[in-house]
């Protein structure tokens, strides 16, 4: 069984990573949850930081991930931001979202603001994006290993081989799922 999990829009802002978080939602491996909020500012932020990007190529993005995984907008969370308290007050709508969800996890690159004593009695577990693919790697390596095949041929423009997703997912910090991924 598939577990719920919430990825924060610092995950879902770089290409790769993005690309193998949704794959591994796409196989069936985990639920995968995101708000409108979460997607606004990890779009914005594309927006503002990558001036060679189109905002309009960047919206097909979004309305593909939301397409791809039916189900993954979390809604009727609001209520519950103002209730809860975290370092950075601008982070509550991410737990609000997990909370939510029933999500089990949060996948987010900023541990420091969702503390595990905050977290713990909601059920939830934050996690970095490398631990998080290290568990499905774990659970099921040969289908992770699909998802990065699945990158690498999707990326014709130009052209990447598995071994070019893996430098690509290293140098955007999941250095432990990529030694693990290597051949």
């Amino acid at each position: 069984m598939s577990i719920p999990v919430l990825y924060d829009a610092c995950v879902l802002y770089g290409n790769e990573v993005r690309d193998l978080l949704i794959r591994i939602a796409i196989s069936g491996m985990v639920r995968a949850h995101w708000t409108d909020e979460i997607l606004d500012e990890t779009f914005g932020n594309l927006v503002a930081n990558r001036p060679d990007l189109s905002p309009e190529r960047l919206m097909v993005t979004r309305e593909r991930m939301n397409v791809a995984v039916p189900g993954a907008l979390v809604s009727g969370y609001e209520i519950l931001v103002e209730t809860l308290k975290l370092p950075d007050p601008g982070d509550r709508h991410v737990l609000a979202a997990a909370i939510a969800a029933g999500a089990a996890v949060i996948v987010t690159s900023n541990l420091d603001d969702f503390p595990a004593e905050t977290l713990e009695p909601h059920g939830i577990e934050a996690k970095t994006p490398d631990d998080f693919v290290l568990d499905q790697i774990g659970l099921d390596e040969g289908r992770i290993r699909d998802c990065v095949h699945q990158i690498a041929r999707g990326r014709t423009r130009p052209p990447k081989t598995y071994e070019a997703v893996l430098d690509a997912l290293e140098r955007a910090g999941l250095v432990g799922s990529a030694a693990a991924l290597r051949d």
